[in-house]
């Protein structure tokens, strides 16, 4: 059941990242009708918001990226042979992403306040917009991350007894 409340969380994730792409293109396309055949005035707030949705897509790009487990890891050991080491370097990265995603979440809320008493040069939006990025971002690895630790511990588990 959990599985599959996370997998359709991340479903939606999928879905605003796609609708996000697709929103990226008109301010950008807008940037460069402007600047390279005038047949539009040079508006700056398209570069802000390009950048705005950018951001976007990067927290919610990386919270896919940690359920699918296609999030980067450095691979500074040999990969392990048996299952228990196996599960050992898993477990480690799984913990260390889950380490920093709560200091993200933790951290990430006085960012998000502090983001909360600005407000963008071009477009005049608070930018609570952008900062409550980094603390949902915080909270999306965790709970993704302590998921594929709890489900490769449980793998283990279940196999003990088999051969490899």
């Amino acid at each position: 059941m959990i599985k599959r409340a996370l997998e359709a969380f991340c479903q939606v994730l999928r879905v605003a990242v796609g609708v996000l792409i697709a929103a990226l293109i008109v301010p950008v396309a807008m940037q460069v009708i402007a600047r390279y055949t005038g047949l539009i005035p040079v508006y700056l707030w398209t570069e802000e918001l390009a950048k705005f949705i950018f951001i976007w897509i990067v927290m919610l790009g990386s919270m896919i990226a940690v359920w699918e487990g296609t999030h980067f890891d450095v691979h500074v050991v040999p990969d392990a042979r048996t299952r228990l080491g196996k599960l050992i370097q898993r477990g480690f990265v799984l913990a260390m992403v889950s380490l920093f995603a709560v200091l993200f979440a933790y951290y990430g809320i006085g960012y998000a306040k502090f983001g909360s008493i600005q407000q963008s040069v071009m477009m005049q939006v608070n930018l609570l917009v952008i900062y409550i990025t980094v603390p949902l971002a915080g909270i999306g690895w965790a709970l993704f991350a302590l998921y594929r630790l709890w489900e490769a511990v449980c793998d283990f588990r279940q196999t003990r007894g088999v051969a490899e």
